[in-house]
């Protein structure tokens, strides 16, 4: 479970957005999120001071009095995940956004931050003192035990801490499940028919995850990922669904679901490379023919064969590659892994930059929005006329002073949209080609220690013996 801890703030309120929102520790404000202000320190600050000086009747700015310690104008609370969750950046800033809206509603005034520059992903969420509504937050030792369980239960939901299993199992659950697989009703067979149907449709393993979700499915993210049907009991971890299930099998099969087989030279001499792809499927081919490989098929609903083995069909993938890009060495494929590393990184940044830039933008455009439909109202109620005076202070910053000002506003939004489309299509292209390269030189040096077929065979060798204790129980 993540840990959650809070500091009171009574000065520089400005200072502390500003560290939360550094855009060198939140992937350019790529992972950065606000309510009832915008995502950025100096309109946070205004917005926030607004509404502070309504309620408390004191200055947001005033100094530390000489007695005592003052008064507290915001709460900063910092919620850290264990590094063996492995907790990924878009899932710690989901948890983030979920636990302050839970914990805080919607008339609150908070600014949320997910770092991404130790070694450990952790949130930054800065609370106003008071919300729009004029409710006070407390910060003690009181609210800081209900918000801590507040967020567990986010993260439970999420499937931050596995269940442990009960105990007194039943020793029959092996037979049980090889069992309801005959009849056709197991869970797990139900998930791998699932899976395979979604492997066609997602571009990576997150996307899949996401898609069974979408189906109402419980996937818990952790040190193993596990999952659960709508009515299944217990939860299922991916690997034990078998070898075509692992991480590192479902990326496989989603990387290479789209890319040819049966690669042959288009004419020149045979490179170093492709005749070490050539003769490594044919040594493949051979341990498939004598069963001397695990049964992995691309094309779980059709017969296996020779050209429906994962195996062969990812080599003849690569190999396809190889040719269609003329690569003759694994020196050339690891230089142009080095210079998409490189585009990738390069398009990664402008295109946070752009997102981010875009957030604030629309943000502002709504504030403008609701600020100029309010100013139209013949009696607007003090909650807002406090809007009012918030967004005011906001807008005039960035000089929107007027309906023009805001549809022109509306306009560099649309050209900013215009400009992320092709970068990211660039990014997602390089991106997938850095990866394709990757896993051929992966392979390569599989290969090239031997270690290749080995794998296979210690593969088969392993289901074997699963095979021979189902059987001993059965």
């Amino acid at each position: 479970m993540p840990y959650v801890k809070s500091i009171s703030l009574r000065t520089t309120v400005n200072r502390s957005l500003a560290y939360i929102l550094n855009p060198d520790k939140t992937e350019d404000l790529l992972y950065t999120n606000a309510v009832n202000c915008l995502p950025n320190a100096k309109d946070a600050y205004l917005a926030m001071k607004t509404v502070y000086e309504q309620f408390s009747g004191e200055k947001y700015n005033a100094p530390l009095p000489k007695q005592g310690k003052g008064n507290v104008k915001a709460i900063h609370y910092i919620q850290s995940f264990d590094p063996k969750d492995n907790i990924s950046p878009e899932l710690a800033h989901k948890i983030a956004r979920t636990f302050a809206r839970k914990a805080f509603g919607d008339n609150c005034q908070v600014v949320i931050a997910t770092h991404i520059d130790k070694q450990h992903t952790h949130n930054h969420i800065i609370i106003n003192a008071y919300g729009v509504d004029g409710h006070k937050f407390n910060d003690n030792q009181t609210t800081l035990k209900q918000l801590r369980e507040i967020s567990d239960r986010v993260c439970l939901a999420f499937g931050i801490k596995p269940i442990e299993p009960k105990k007194g199992v039943s020793q029959n659950a092996a037979y049980n499940e090889w069992e309801h697989k005959q009849r056709g009703t197991s869970w797990k067979q139900k998930i791998r028919l699932e899976i395979d149907g979604l492997i066609l449709k997602v571009k990576n393993v997150d996307e899949l995850l996401a898609a069974l979700e979408m189906l109402g499915y419980t996937v818990r993210r952790g040190k193993y990922i596990s999952v659960k049907a709508p009515d299944q009991q217990r939860a299922v971890r991916l690997k034990t669904l078998g070898e075509d299930y692992t991480i590192e099998s479902l990326a496989s099969r989603i990387l290479w679901k789209d890319v040819g087989s049966g690669g042959t030279l288009l004419g020149g001499q045979p490179s170093e490379l492709s005749e070490r792809y050539t003769a490594m499927i044919y040594d493949v081919e051979q341990l498939a023919i004598t069963g001397g490989k695990t049964q992995r098929k691309r094309d779980t609903s059709a017969p296996y064969s020779l050209q429906n083995d994962m195996d062969v069909y990812k080599l003849s993938a690569q190999l396809t590659i190889i040719n269609r890009d003329t690569l003759c060495s694994i020196g050339e494929v690891e230089g142009k892994i080095e210079q998409l590393q490189y585009e990738v990184e390069k398009a990664r940044q402008e295109l946070n930059t752009l997102t981010a830039q875009q957030d604030t933008l629309t943000g502002l455009a709504e504030q403008a929005e609701e600020y100029f439909t309010l100013l139209e109202k013949q009696q607007p109620t003090s909650a807002e006329e406090l809007r009012i005076k918030m967004y005011m202070t906001v807008l005039e910053n960035h000089n929107i002073r007027s309906r023009s000002d805001y549809d022109y506003l509306k306009n560099v939004i649309s050209e900013t949209a215009q400009k992320s489309a092709p970068l990211k299509e660039k990014f997602e292209r390089c991106k997938q080609l850095c990866e394709l390269y990757s896993d051929i030189a992966k392979t390569y040096y599989d290969i090239s220690r031997g270690d290749y077929i080995s794998r296979l065979v210690e593969e088969e060798r392993q289901t074997q013996e699963r095979n021979n204790r189902s059987n001993k129980r059965i």
